[in-house]
């Protein structure tokens, strides 16, 4: 239990160096990973022996009107899902108007199918078409 002085001393440390813009040693981006890799400790550091820690980080970014890169990440990513629904839906629509259109289809040629069907049945004609002369 000797290092955990030391290792709230690190936190505190590299949370000022990420609030502030300069870190050394991780990408300064506004969230725990980053705050565990600046301070060298491993992330469960900060969500298991060091709650507090990660509150106070928490609190200075909301504080400072810094949007989290994790919230940041995640409407982006909900923006893009909701864009890809919107575009499903479409689609849906689209093909379940079409699905009309192409029974008539498939019932048409399954008519014609079963007319070509029994022509074959039938004996060949005994006429012969003429095919016109080319000048």
């Amino acid at each position: 239990m000797s290092d955990i002085p030391d290792e709230r001393a690190r936190i505190r440390e590299a949370m000022q160096r990420i609030l502030d813009g300069t870190p050394h040693n991780s990408t300064g981006a506004l969230t725990i990973v980053a705050l565990a890799h600046e301070a060298g400790v491993p992330r469960n550091a900060l969500t298991q022996r060091h709650p507090d820690l990660r509150n106070e980080f928490y609190e200075q970014v909301k504080k400072r009107g810094a949007t989290p890169d994790v919230e940041v990440r995640l409407r982006a990513q909900i923006a893009k899902l909701k864009k890809t629904a919107a575009n499903k839906d479409k689609e849906l629509t689209q093909l379940r108007s079409d699905v009309p259109e192409l029974v008539r289809v498939i019932n048409q040629l399954t008519a014609e199918n079963a007319e070509l069907r029994e022509a074959l049945k039938m004996p060949p004609a005994n006429i012969v078409p003429l095919r016109p002369r080319r000048p």
